[in-house]
């Protein structure tokens, strides 16, 4: 057992990695060190997650309203995409179904045929609760409704800075070190090649039996020390610049994410409490970097906030993730363009998997490192694919676009759509991060039509199939009502001015509860 994990660097990545292994500390003895400078600074842009963060969270012990109110949170059931498939196109990702299987047969194939049949017009977001509370600005958590209503998922908006302090705080009252430095080198062990020191400024170095590296982009050591090189995706995702821009609230605060395609890239719209975070990705072939300020500027919905951050970034991964006595976490393993919000989740399952697969023989067993491996370089794969479908899918007339339209797929990528285009299902594989309903709202959602759907939806009578779906629509507009408007509802739950410390409760299997 690792009797000393260091973690290379801070922000998000790094203090979810010493918050998780403090909580879940291997065993009594182990120390946990994290070493950060705050002459580097952190990316600080990944302010949209997915639901999973709730498990981190609960997991961790974090009061919920407590932990939006310290984070300037809001709350996020999906992602409203506008002019994806086209120009004026809408269509709204929610995390939830679009109602149960209708005699075991997932609901997208009956909306088809009933569809196809001319007995109904409405886009299939008319039957999801997440994008009909949407389109109203309304939120609770599902435990709010009963019945099919409730079965939802949400996930959060906050600022990333503030969250990383946070988790700081929870680390640092279990056990962990903060150690102010910058890394300089490292020393390896002349047997094995494992890393065994790093050494600071200051003429300090520090050694560890297991190092976690949280460096960014950098990857001083998984990509730098280790020479793990790097897998290049620009070929399926070009986009390879961002800026990110506040500035203050105006108009709705929506209770969902926006991405807003453009001419070339896309630009993100994330409401917070205290400012509305954006940004403009986009490649740096089809437009320069003032062209993308200049544009970024024209489409805020308030006053900005001090000066657009730049980002420059190549999406792909380190060709793996687990090397000697090396894991690599965060934007140090690789980059996905932040379009689905998977960075802060890629984080958390890398983080999960190596708790799950912690050694109890040394961190360096080969079965162990391979399986880690295998199994991280399968989620990269298929988050990879589903960013290229969104772009792939778009019947946008611009260069850009055709371009994206006429790549040619990864062979994973190419076989789903396929089958899709076939007969409306989408093969899922091993270590798929989104569901069927998440691929059925985006390709439907931008006009991606299957030639036809599963033969055993044509089963049940037509008038009874559609005398199902108005009833769910009803049952879904009777249940709006009940939903409280998102901002009343962040007012009255979490708002960040309200006078509060976090309260953060830990139940371990001894049965103790600290606080």
């Amino acid at each position: 057992m690792a009797q000393h994990i260091l973690i290379a660097g801070g922000g998000s990545a790094g203090w979810m990695a010493a918050a998780l292994f403090a909580r879940l500390r291997p065993a009594p003895e182990t120390r946990i060190t994290l070493i950060e400078s705050e002459a580097i600074g952190t990316i600080g842009v990944g302010e949209a997650t997915v639901p999973i963060l709730r498990d981190f969270n609960r997991l961790l012990g974090l009061d919920e309203p407590d932990f939006v109110a310290a984070t300037q949170g809001s709350f996020k059931l999906g992602i409203e995409f506008v002019g994806w498939g086209e120009a004026g196109n809408r269509h709204f990702h929610g995390f939830a179904d679009f109602g149960p299987p209708i005699e075991g047969v997932a609901p997208h194939h009956h909306w088809h045929r009933v569809r196809e049949a001319g007995r109904i017009a409405d886009p299939i977001d008319a039957w999801s609760m997440p994008a009909c509370a949407a389109a109203e600005d309304r939120f609770a958590p599902p435990e709010a409704l009963r019945g099919e209503a409730g079965e939802y998922r949400y996930a959060y908006h906050f600022d990333a800075g503030l969250y990383a302090r946070l988790l700081r705080s929870y680390a640092e009252a279990r056990r962990v070190v903060r150690v102010e430095g910058r890394i300089l080198g490292v020393e390896r062990d002349p047997g094995t090649g494992d890393l065994a020191t790093l050494r600071l400024d200051g003429d300090r170095a520090i050694a560890a039996d297991l190092f976690i590296d949280c460096t960014g982009f950098a990857s001083r050591l998984l990509g730098e020390a280790l020479g793990t090189p790097f897998v290049d995706w620009s070929r399926w995702l070009p986009a390879d610049r961002a800026l990110a821009q506040g500035c203050t609230r105006a108009g709705r605060f929506t209770p969902f994410t926006r991405a807003t395609a453009h001419t070339v890239g896309w630009q993100w719209r994330i409401p917070l409490q205290h400012r509305t975070g954006n940004g403009l990705v986009y490649s740096s072939a089809h437009l320069s970097d003032d062209e993308a300020a200049a544009r970024l500027a024209a489409n805020l919905d308030g006053d900005a906030i001090g000066d657009p951050r730049p980002l420059r970034f190549t999406t792909g991964r380190r060709e793996r993730f687990w090397a000697h006595n090396v894991v690599a976490i965060g934007l140090a393993a690789g980059f996905m363009e932040p379009l689905e919000s998977t960075s802060l989740q890629l984080v958390q399952t890398g983080l999960g998997r190596l708790a799950e697969l912690m050694p109890s023989q040394g961190p360096t067993d080969p079965a162990i490192v391979a399986e880690y491996n295998r199994q991280t370089i399968g989620e990269y794969a298929r988050i990879r694919d589903f960013l290229i479908a969104h772009y792939c899918s778009s019947r946008r007339p611009e260069p850009f676009w055709r371009d994206m339209a006429a790549m040619a797929l990864p062979d994973s990528l190419a076989h789903k759509l396929a089958l899709w285009d076939a007969m409306g299902r989408v093969p899922l594989h091993d270590l798929e991060s989104h569901a069927e309903a998440s691929w059925v709202a985006v390709l439907l959602g931008q006009g991606r039509m299957p030639r036809g759907h599963d033969p055993a939806a044509d089963r049940p009578p037509l008038q009874a199939v559609e005398k199902m779906f108005a009833a769910r629509r009803a049952a879904l507009l009777a249940a709006l009502p009940r939903l409280p408007a998102h901002d009343h509802f962040v007012a009255r739950t979490c708002r960040a001015d309200a006078a509060r410390e976090p309260r953060i409760q830990c139940r371990y299997p001894k049965g103790e509860t600290i606080s």
